[in-house]
């Protein structure tokens, strides 16, 4: 039964509120690093992890919380995450070492697992249903502005307090949402209680998924099957997947009811959830190294390049949701939404060594203005077939489909920085030699620079060829995330044709969710 009034909008508040702790936490650790790492000791192979648990644990969770919800009723599963994800975020910042860190880092991606897709549960049950469509818009502004504005919060606070503090403003809003929680959310059915649980898929489940996504957070920086855990690691995540969907099919009492992927808007639909995940967090992840290793901006400098682009968000997300109450189809609004990201990513790929701060603002707000038309549209357009039992299963997956797209987009860029940084710098080399006029011409210039302040002649002519090759690695570089942000924008731009596979609906009333 739908709720009315006041008591509508304050469990709204509250599931948004919720669900903000954790969406902003998988962001807001990444400024902290340095000083965390300054402060604990540790190596930056190591302090990695804090942020490989926290997606290893969150993604691991996120196909069982719509399982875990039924078993124990979705009140109790949410109020439980709200108070351990507070609670470990308490012992986050009271930790002493990396290994108790990053512990705690884990279990804080437990807890936040279960509260993106029952979030979305509660909400779907305290609005009406020809409301839906608002109600997911508002829930949206969080999924899409949470991991955007993590690095800025996180710049802030440590421009006035030490690390532990990135963590301790979560209490107070975890206590809010736990207050929240217990007084104006009602009870639910425990449907699952009494019935047997499939083990054997839980642990398939988390060898499967947490062997995937560690491959894909550590690949790159473990130069991927060269190191031997690497290759393990594939080796699991392959075979597990191949067990755990057999266990699923063959299991009366499933944790994730893989049925669900017979309905084509379904299947398809986690495909363009995972290329959303893909652009979003890819984009969040290429965007500030290439401002801060080779621009040189400050991390709360990076951080406010990202306030337009969510203002714009936050102020579009009602509008698509009135949009898709009127009947609006999903598929032109997403259409919209992936030609204006392929439109950020071409007009970063236009990026000098000159690019200020000023250059960035039109292409985050086009940003800004193509997460909110694809958002709420995409996951309409997946969800639109499922109904009762399915809706927790399919948010949940919906979920688990957008964080993998985020991780692989994360581990393709960094990959294809890494290649094209070779191709790149072997080009630029060949213009480096003697009968190159305009070498030749910089090269003299430099050296008559360094020796009119003193330098002699061979001391002056070093210092030029240092130089120099300072330039070919800034330009190499330049060269390279171009190349990124081409890759993400045609990657978007060639999955438009997808939307057109999945069902027109001409209304909005349907279930949806976000993460």
């Amino acid at each position: 039964m739908a709720e009315v009034g006041f008591k509508k909008w304050i469990i709204t508040f509250t599931v948004i509120t919720a669900s903000l702790l954790e969406l902003i936490d998988t962001t807001i650790v990444n400024v902290a690093i340095p000083q965390i790492q300054g402060n604990l000791g540790a190596t930056l192979e190591d302090i990695a992890w804090l942020s490989t648990g926290y997606a290893v644990a969150n993604v691991i969770i996120l196909p069982m919380s719509g399982w875990l919800g039924s078993r124990f009723g979705r009140k109790n599963y949410f109020l439980t995450s709200i108070i351990v994800f507070t609670l470990v975020s308490f012992l986050c910042g009271n930790a002493t070492s990396l290994n108790e860190l990053i512990l705690f880092r884990i279990l804080q991606g437990l807890a936040g697992g279960g509260l993106i897709s029952t979030a979305q549960a509660i909400l779907i049950e305290t609005w009406p249903r020809e409301d839906v469509g608002i109600a997911t818009a508002l829930f949206g502004l969080g999924a899409v502005v949470g991991p955007t504005v993590g690095p800025t919060i996180g710049g802030y606070i440590l421009e006035i307090a030490d690390w532990p503090w990135i963590f301790y403003v979560n209490i107070p809003v975890g206590i809010l949402a736990a207050y929240c929680t217990i007084t104006f959310i009602r009870e639910t059915p425990k449907d699952g209680k009494g019935k047997p649980v499939d083990w054997y898929g839980i642990g398939l489940l988390a060898i499967a998924v947490g062997s995937l996504q560690t491959l894909l957070e550590k690949g790159e920086s473990e130069d991927w099957f060269s190191t031997p855990y690497i290759t393990a690691l594939a080796v699991a995540a392959v075979f597990g997947l191949i067990l755990f969907i057999w266990r699923e099919a063959s299991t009366d009492h499933p944790i994730v009811n893989l049925r669900i992927m017979k309905k084509r808007s379904f299947s398809i639909g986690m495909f363009t959830s995972f290329i959303l995940g893909f652009g979003l967090y890819g984009s969040v992840f290429v965007f500030p190294v290439f401002a801060q290793n080779l621009l040189g901006f400050t991390p709360l400098q990076t951080g406010k390049l990202f306030i337009a682009g969510g203002i714009c968000t936050i102020s579009m997300m009602p509008f698509i949701g009135i949009m898709l109450k009127k009947g609006v189809p999903a598929q032109f609004m997403a259409t919209g939404g992936m030609f204006l990201f392929f439109v950020f990513c071409w007009m970063l790929s236009k990026s000098t060594l000159a690019s200020g701060t000023g250059d960035f603002f039109w292409p985050l707000v086009i940003r800004g203005f193509g997460m909110a038309l694809l958002f709420v549209p995409l996951t309409t357009l997946a969800m639109q077939d499922l109904k009762g039992a399915e809706i927790g299963q399919g948010s949940g997956l919906n979920n688990m489909s957008r964080q993998l797209g985020g991780s692989f987009g994360i581990a393709a860029l960094t990959t294809l920085i890494h290649v094209r940084a070779g191709f790149h710098r072997s080009n630029l080399l060949t213009n480096i030699n003697e009968y190159n006029p305009s070498f030749t011409q910089k090269l003299n210039g430099l050296i008559g620079n360094f020796m009119s302040k003193g330098a002699s002649y061979l001391d002056a002519k070093l210092m030029a060829m240092k130089a120099i090759e300072g330039s070919v690695i800034k330009q190499t570089m330049l060269l390279t995330y171009n190349d990124a942000y081409w890759v993400a924008g045609l990657i978007m731009l060639f999955s438009i044709p997808l939307l057109y596979l999945q069902k027109f609906k001409k209304n909005a009333n349907i279930v949806t969710d976000a993460h």
